[in-house]
Parts: C-alpha cells; sequence; structure tokens
C-alpha cells in the first residue's frame, strides 16, 4: 500500500502541480493514533510544487487520491498533514492474502542478503555467567534471529576469554588455598567453583594490601608490590612461556567452567556456530602487532612495549603489546578479527559488548584500518546499556554478582508461585508443569530484558517480570495459550475452520484493529533488524496481545451464530497466535500451548 501511494501521490503532483516530486519529498508515515486515518503525508516539503498553503495543498492532494485511488476510503487535513483512510475493502483483502500463506516472514527477506559475524557472551573463565551475561546473551541471539529471518547469512560466534592475569588469579588462589577441592568432590558446579576462587583471590589480595598500608606503604605501592599480586605476573608470564605445570592447571580448571558454561547456556537456550579462544587468538593478535612495527604502522617504547598513534584518527596512543611481551585484550582482538574474515570472509561483524567498551572498539576498528584491512568498515560494536538490580550495581570482585543460573531458579520458582495463586494448572501432571513453569519463568526473563531499548541502562525487577498483565512476557504467552485453546475447544466441538475469508463480509472495529497492527509485522520485523533493537518486535507483541485480548473481552468467537463472521474471527485468532509465536519465537521465547 505505502508504494502504491507514493506513487499516486508523485502524480498527484504531476497532474496538479506539473511538478516532479523525488522520494524524498514524499514523507509517508502511519498516522498517530489520536488522529483518524491510517497513513499520513506530510505535507511541507511539497508546497514549493503548490505554491499555497498547507491545508489547501492537502485538500487538493487528498481529493485528487481519493479519486484516482479506488483503495482510499477518504481523507482529511490537519495543518499541514493529511491523513488518508484506507478502505475497508483493501484490508479484508490483505488479510485474505496473508492468511493464504503460511510464511508470515517472507516480505522481510532483503534483495541482497550479507554474510553477518554475531559475536556475544564473550565471558571470562574466572567467573561465573551474571546477570550482565545474561542480558548480552540474550540480545546477541536474538540479533542472531532476526537477521536470519531477513535473509542474511547469520554465523554465531563466540570469544571466550581464557587468559591473562584474572585468570591466573583464580588459579593460584585454588593453588593455594584450594587443597584439591574440585567440582565433584564439593558439589559445586565448575563454574561456580572457579569463580569462589577469584572471589578469595582478591579478598586475600586486599589483606596484603592493607597490611602494607598499614607498615607505611603508599596505596599504589602497596597493590603493585603485594606478594598475591606479584604471584599471579610471575604465573601469567610462566603461562606465556608455556610451563607444563601452569598450562595442566590451566586446562583443568578452564575445563570445569566450560562444563559449567554449558549448563547456563542450554538454560537460556543460546549456542554457537563458533567459539574462538583467546589463548589462541592472541598469538595471531601478537605477530600482526610484529609485523606492523617493522612496516612502522606502530612504534617501540623506550621500555620496549609497542604501541600504536592513533590521535589523526581523533584517539590516543594505545598500548598493543606490554614490554614484557605479554598481550592485551586489544591483541587478541586484533588476531580474533583478522582470523574471523579469512575464515567467513563476513560482510558485517557486529560486537555485542557493554557501552563501557565503546572506545575500546573504536581503537579496534582505527588500528585494523591502519593495518590496511579494508573489511574493517564492516565491524560494528553493539553497545548495550548496564543492566543492574533494585539494589544497586553488581561487582563480581566481591563477589555480589547475580548468578546467572541462580536467576534462572528463581524465576522458575516464581512461575511455580504465582501460577499456584492463579490456580490455572490444577489439572496438569507435575511434568506438564514443570515444563510450563520453565517456560514462563523464562519468558519472564527473556522479555522484560529485551523489550527495553538495548541501548539503554535497565533495571531488572524480576517481581515485575513475572506478572501475568501489563507488559510481560507471561501475559502474552498467557494470550497465546488462550487462542490455542479456542481450537482445542473448536476441534472438541466440531466446530470447522476455513481459511478463505467469504468476499463481501463486513469486519468490525474491533476486528479490523486487529487487521492492521497485524499487517504492521513484518515492517516491525524488518526495522527491528535494520536497527539492532529486539525491543521494537517485543513492544509490537504486547501491542497485538493487548488489542487481541479487548477484541476476546467484547466478543464470542465459538458461540457467533453466524458462520461467516465466526469464520473470519476464528482466521482474526489464528493468524494472531501465529505472529505472536513467530515474534516470540525471534526473541528467543517459548509459547506454551496450554497455561
Amino acid at each position: 500500500m505505502e508504494d502504491l501511494l507514493r506513487e499516486k501521490i508523485k502524480e498527484a503532483v504531476r497532474v496538479l502541480y506539473a511538478g516532479e516530486a523525488d522520494d524524498d519529498l514524499i514523507q509517508l508515515q502511519e498516522t498517530k493514533k489520536e488522529f483518524s486515518g491510517d497513513f499520513t503525508l506530510v505535507v511541507f516539503p511539497l508546497l514549493r510544487f503548490s505554491k499555497n498553503t498547507p491545508e489547501k495543498t492537502g485538500e487538493s492532494i487528498g481529493t485528487y487520491l481519493v479519486g484516482a485511488c479506488s483503495s482510499l476510503a477518504g481523507f482529511n487535513v490537519i495543518k499541514g498533514f493529511l491523513n488518508l483512510e484506507v478502505s475497508d475493502k483493501w484490508w479484508m483483502g490483505f488479510f485474505s492474502q496473508m492468511i493464504a500463506g503460511n510464511d508470515y516472514l517472507a516480505q522481510c527477506r532483503v534483495k541482497q542478503p550479507e554474510t553477518i559475524m554475531v559475536e556475544f557472551s564473550s565471558p571470562n573463565t574466572n567467573k561465573p555467567l551474571h546477570l550482565g551475561h545474561i542480558r548480552n546473551n540474550l540480545l546477541g541471539y536474538s540479533l542472531y534471529r532476526l537477521l536470519s529471518a531477513c535473509g542474511h547469512k547469520v554465523i554465531k560466534t563466540n570469544i571466550v576469554n581464557d587468559r591473562g592475569i584474572h585468570i591466573c588469579k583464580s588459579m593460584l588462589a585454588w593453588q593455594k588455598y584450594g587443597e584439591g577441592e574440585t567440582p565433584e568432590s564439593s558439589g559445586i558446579k565448575g563454574d561456580h567453583l572457579v569463580g569462589k576462587y577469584y572471589v578469595l583471590f582478591e579478598r586475600k589480595y586486599k589483606q596484603e594490601v592493607e597490611g602494607l598500608k598499614e607498615n607505611g606503604v603508599d596505596e599504589a605501592e602497596a597493590r603493585n608490590s603485594a606478594p598475591l599480586i606479584r604471584e599471579a605476573r610471575d604465573m601469567l608470564l610462566k603461562w606465556e612461556a608455556g610451563d607444563s605445570e601452569v598450562m595442566e592447571l590451566w586446562r583443568r580448571m578452564n575445563q570445569w567452567v566450560y562444563s559449567g558454561f554449558d549448563v547456563t547456556y542450554s538454560l537460556l537456550g543460546v549456542d554457537f556456530d563458533k567459539i574462538y579462544y583467546e589463548s589462541d587468538t592472541y598469538k595471531i593478535g601478537r605477530d600482526l602487532v610484529m609485523n606492523a612495527l617493522k612496516e612502522n604502522v606502530l612504534y617501540r617504547h623506550d621500555d620496549s612495549s609497542i604501541w600504536v598513534d592513533l590521535s589523526a584518527e581523533g584517539l590516543d596512543q594505545k598500548l598493543l603489546l606490554r614490554s614484557d611481551g605479554t598481550a592485551v585484550y586489544m591483541t587478541q582482538d586484533l588476531g580474533t578479527a583478522v582470523l574471523r574474515h579469512e575464515e567467513y570472509g563476513f560482510d558485517r561483524c557486529l560486537y555485542v559488548v557493554g557501552n563501557e567498551q565503546n572506545y575500546h572498539f573504536q581503537v579496534l576498528k582505527a588500528v585494523l584500518k591502519k593495518m590496511r584491512y579494508p573489511w574493517s568498515d564492516g565491524l560494528y560494536h553493539f553497545s548495550y546499556g548496564m543492566v543492574e538490580l533494585p539494589e544497586g550495581k553488581m561487582k563480581s570482585r566481591e563477589g555480589t554478582i547475580v548468578d546467572a543460573d541462580d536467576l534462572i531458579e528463581e524465576m522458575k520458582e516464581t512461575a511455580r508461585d504465582v501460577s499456584a495463586e492463579l490456580g490455572k494448572l490444577a489439572d496438569f501432571t507435575n511434568e506438564e508443569k514443570e515444563e510450563i513453569f520453565a517456560k514462563i519463568g523464562m519468558g519472564a526473563l527473556k522479555y522484560f530484558i529485551l523489550k527495553v531499548d538495548p541501548r539503554k541502562n535497565m533495571t531488572f525487577n524480576p517481581s515485575e517480570s513475572i506478572d501475568f498483565n501489563g507488559n510481560t512476557g507471561p501475559f502474552i504467552q498467557y494470550t497465546y495459550a488462550r487462542i490455542r485453546s479456542v481450537f482445542r475447544k473448536a476441534d472438541q466441538n466440531g466446530v470447522a475452520y476455513d481459511k478463505v475469508i467469504p468476499a463481501g463480509i463486513k469486519a468490525g472495529e474491533k476486528e479490523l484493529a486487529l487487521i492492521k497492527i497485524l499487517r504492521r509485522f513484518t515492517a516491525v520485523v524488518s526495522e527491528a533488524a535494520e536497527t539492532y533493537s529486539p525491543a521494537i518486535v517485543a513492544n509490537y507483541c504486547y501491542e497485538l496481545a493487548r488489542e487481541y485480548n479487548q477484541f476476546y473481552h467484547d466478543f464470542t468467537i465459538l458461540g457467533e451464530p453466524d458462520n461467516s463472521v465466526r469464520n473470519l474471527r476464528l482466521a482474526l485468532s489464528d493468524a494472531t497466535s501465529r505472529v505472536l509465536g513467530t515474534g516470540m519465537w525471534l526473541l528467543g521465547i517459548e509459547m506454551p500451548e496450554r497455561m
């Protein structure tokens, strides 16, 4: 319809004013809810042709369009805005075409699909996944599904930060204080066990620093010279030198962590096509740095450290290799980027990383460009905001992080409690109940996080997220389950449902309102993929669910005596459930058939 209207508007300008309006002058948008109409033309850019007032220009173009386009039923002009009303017949024709097809995402397919890599998760092997990782994983996975739905070839990747001083801290603490403790001997999940020793290191290290300060050492020197931190640095050097004892311990403790991560990823419904490890890619990055140094792209400092000067790019000097030859995060990111492009030849690579790393990715792109990698233009930092609890920020060093596994279990328990209060699952088996609790709990968690603009900071409140009313995942899931129950009753009562809508059937205001929202689905998905914002799909699903519930409340469906009207309402219900199911699937959310 938008394409047709654009052509007719250009035609109106030619006929009425003997002018040629370029596409950028045809500003067409959906009519705001407070006004009457379906599409609104902003008239102001066309005044150069009409040489008249906005109101009279709108009246003239509106009159022409209604006469020239049978799909328009009327118009109104409010100041410089021409509101166009599409005929009920056109809306019914659209809906008939929509339900005749099974692929509701077909119109989202782009004409020129790309190969896009999405990197998300990026955990450290010194601690378990936490609430911040949950937002990261959910955003990354939803971006994968959105971009795939639009026809792109998408590779899901993860870079595991499995080397560095922070990893050595956990290893050293376990070596000194662990007494051989393992996940099997302790019954503690592997990533939690390693995280326990990271926190223990920080506590012991803090005690050493305080002891040195009490003996007159200033804080900076105390933090730098405390025995534990010096031992950790020595362990890092041994690791980079390939010391057999250190490497064996590193592999052992990392494997504990990977086993723990796998469980959490499974609970989140997340997987990867390729996992990279910093312990591999930093070597490639180090070689890149040394080659660039030979070509005078980089420079060596007096202490033998290697730097890049990005002042011409509006940045500053950035360290790439320390004076002792050890690598920094930037080194491994350079190596990972080059390796990935060699393996996949991506057109775009999205880094799903929090906004505290904005500067890092500016530097990464600038360094690769300086190293003459033209594909660096395709690197994009998907910078998302931090997530907190009502109690405030989390600090992994102090052991105050919100553990992902604990939060997932808490969401399931909350779903169990809320469902018990509502008494909706009395006739279900225990196995069915557990499955539904998991779907409701995870649906609440995922939706609450994904409905927020990813670029904004957010506060996650578990109790708010699982409300069965309002803008929540369970509300949308319940709407879907309600619709599926209608069709189960239809089958039980022998009520037939025909996808063909009889010609000439009149749709009421509520039916038309649903059809108009359903029509927006493909545009919503396309916009969400183009702008990297799953929140657009999430809030659309809520709008659709809310509109359907109003429709369900106001009208009978199976009890409607007119077969044609009943069939239309069943078709609307079916289409709504399909769109809700597809939309929530794009967010990684499962929809229970019964609740």
